[in-house]
């Protein structure tokens, strides 16, 4: 689940796509050369690893502390209890939600949008449908139905369920591609860019480009709205990770949440984007180079040896996973904004999740129809959308990053523990 409803879409729609689009065009420096390769499979991994995860925990962490430790409302303005008091029942904490609640709605919005037009794509790859906005609608409209019923029939029988069988499709998909494609090279290049990448992280992440325009115009494209893109999702996944992860301990959270996605994510992307620029070093790309976002993985698919009916299949499995990433997404969207609306209440009516589980499906149809009436790209709306309520939200998030640390120093287990001395607290560690 935290997979699937952390990232999942994403994962598919650029595992491919942004390797490719870093390899060939560069904040900086020369595209098409292997130092290129290997800094656009450092800026994947920047995006994409350490540091959304860390945003979600910082969220997570405080929402399950505030609803489990202190039995309050599992809403975001409960984690400001110790700084503003019972104020979270009033106009100041029902602003906060507000904002987590639009913030969540627009940046599943964004997801849901890379998912329509990249199984849009699959279908015209396979069957040659045209890949059209009204296709893109219908297919919001129809798996948006997919995730209602998921989330009618609740977390254990629908959601995780779907998860589980997803998380499965998703591992044959890279296996194939594993086995496929140059295997010897994903396994050689996982560790070293993994280490290229924990070596440069504060590097990569301090570089604001003040000596290049190009540079400069690059992050605004890509790392800016990433930026957005997750702290706008924070409420979202904050929320779902803190609903389904109690009775945890504090270390067992920040480690579950950062390691075991993060590590998915750098082989999935070693996998998938490693392959694709392989091809491209060796000539041998298939057009990969000139595939729009949504197309390429399923160039990188029909690029790959091996009987045709092969690769056809797999493309059809891809697209079936797109299809079961929208939906988790969708329906723990849906029951995050019900638990959100209905005053942290986990277990909302079933009317209500119906209610949202519809308005997610209909502002993503709508913002991509808004995109194309303007006559641009149908996703720059969608992504405009994101920037917009993510951005108002890192100031909360900064906020609660002090709120938590006041919380915890109160808490009368950190006191008990620092006034027994360091010799008590070693043991009641090991006994912990």
């Amino acid at each position: 689940m935290l997979f699937t409803a952390g990232m999942g879409i994403g994962l598919v729609y650029f595992g491919v796509a942004e390797p490719v689009a870093h390899f060939t065009t560069p904040p900086t420096g020369e595209g098409g050369t292997p130092a290129a390769a290997r800094e656009a499979m450092n800026l994947t991994y920047f995006h994409w690893l350490l540091h959304p995860w860390a945003v979600y925990i910082v969220l997570g962490l405080a929402l399950g502390y505030a609803a489990y430790r202190k039995d309050l409302p599992m809403r975001p303005a409960a984690i400001f209890y110790p700084l503003i008091g019972d104020r979270i029942h009033g106009a100041i904490g029902h602003t906060i939600d507000v904002i987590a609640v639009f913030g969540t709605i627009f940046g599943l919005a964004t997801s849901l949008g890379f998912g329509a037009s990249q199984i849009g794509a699959g279908l015209e790859s396979l069957f040659g449908v045209d890949n059209t906005v009204v296709l893109q609608m219908a297919l919001i409209a129809g798996i948006t139905g997919i995730a209602v019923v998921s989330l009618m029939l609740g977390i254990d029988k629908g959601i995780r369920r779907l998860a589980e069988i997803n998380l499965w499709l998703a591992v044959g998909v890279a296996a194939f591609v594993f086995v496929a494609g140059p295997t010897v090279f994903i396994l050689t290049s996982l560790p070293s860019n993994l280490g290229y990448y924990l070596q440069n992280l504060l590097n990569t992440s301090l570089n604001m480009f003040s000596f290049s325009e190009s540079g400069t115009a690059w992050q605004a494209e890509w790392t800016l709205f990433y930026w957005a893109w997750w702290i706008s999702w924070s409420p979202f996944v904050g929320m779902f990770i803190a609903r389904i992860s109690r009775g945890r301990t504090i270390r067992q959270f920040v480690a579950g949440v950062l390691f075991a996605p993060v590590g998915a994510s750098a082989v999935w992307f070693s996998v998938f984007g490693a392959t694709a620029l392989r091809q491209m070093l060796a000539g041998d790309a298939g057009g990969l180079a000139d595939a729009p976002p949504e197309n390429a993985l399923f160039v990188l698919l029909d690029s790959l040896p091996g009987p045709d009916v092969l690769t056809t299949l797999f493309a059809a499995v891809a697209i079936l996973v797109v299809v079961l990433f929208f939906a988790t997404s969708s329906d723990s969207g849906s029951l995050v904004v019900d638990i959100l609306t209905n005053g942290g209440d986990p277990q909302p009516v079933w009317q209500q999740r119906l209610f949202w589980a519809v308005t997610e499906g209909a502002v993503a149809a709508v913002l991509l129809y808004a995109g194309t009436a303007t006559g641009e790209d149908p996703l720059t709306a969608l992504q405009t959308a994101s920037l917009a309520s993510g951005l108002p939200f890192c100031v909360i998030l900064l906020v609660m990053c002090y709120a938590l640390v006041r919380a915890l120093r109160q808490d009368p287990l950190f006191a008990d523990a620092h006034a027994a001395g360091p010799v008590a607290r070693s043991e009641a560690a090991v006994a912990e």
